[in-house]
C-alpha cells in the first residue's frame, strides 16, 4: 500500500525540482488544480491515471521512487530515453508476445492506442507512447 504521507512528499519534490507551481504542474499532467491540492494535503490519494500522467509528463520521475521512495530523482539519463522502433520490433520475450496475443483480443480495433506501459517485478518499467 502506498504511504501517503511519503508520496506527497515526493510530488512536492518533483513540483520543486521543475520549478513549478501546483497549478501549473496540474496544467502540465492535464489534471484538475484540485486535484493536486487534495494530494498534497492528504486528502486524496493519488490514481493511477495521475500517478501515470506525472511519469508520462516527467520522465525524469521513477515510478518505483513515486509510489515506494526507492530508487532515485532524478533518474538516470539511460533510463528516461525513450525506446528506438527497433527495440520494440526485437522483442522476443515469449511472455510479451503471449501478453500482446491477450491484449489485442481485448482491445477494440476501431480504438487507437496512446500508451503501452510494461512494469517489471524489480521496480522498473519501459513507457511505449505512441508518437
Amino acid at each position: 500500500m502506498i504511504n501517503n504521507e511519503g508520496f506527497t512528499k515526493r510530488l512536492k519534490k518533483v513540483i520543486d525540482f521543475y520549478g513549478e507551481s501546483a497549478s501549473s504542474f496540474a496544467e502540465k499532467i492535464d489534471v484538475q488544480r484540485s486535484s493536486i491540492s487534495h494530494i498534497l494535503s492528504g486528502r486524496n490519494k493519488p490514481s493511477l491515471d495521475f500517478v501515470l500522467k506525472v511519469l508520462s509528463a516527467f520522465p525524469e520521475v521513477e515510478l518505483y521512487w513515486l509510489m515506494n521512495g526507492k530508487g532515485s530523482f532524478p533518474a538516470p539519463i539511460h533510463q528516461h530515453k525513450k525506446p528506438e522502433i527497433s527495440e520494440v520490433k526485437d522483442a522476443s520475450n515469449s511472455k510479451l508476445k503471449s501478453t500482446a496475443q491477450i491484449s489485442s483480443k481485448l482491445i477494440s480495433e476501431e480504438k487507437d492506442i496512446e500508451r503501452i506501459v510494461i512494469f517489471y517485478k524489480d521496480g522498473t518499467f519501459k513507457n511505449f507512447e505512441q508518437s
